[in-house]
């Protein structure tokens, strides 16, 4: 069976890993996660500040 694969850059946040629309992970882009590869939050405590795009693979 086919998944739909999503990897989202969320505006002014984390990467979002979903499959067949549920979130699977959250990756760090800011640069600051103390959990890195995986977001904790840094980037809203830090101002972190980008656009949102998307990455579809179906």
């Amino acid at each position: 069976m086919a998944k739909s694969i999503i990897i989202e850059a969320s505006e002014n946040g984390p990467y979002l890993i979903k499959v067949d629309g549920k979130v699977m992970t959250a990756l760090c882009r800011c640069g600051g996660s103390k959990n890195k590869p995986y977001c904790d939050g840094t980037h809203a405590k830090i101002g972190f500040k980008a656009g949102r795009a998307e990455v579809r693979i179906d």
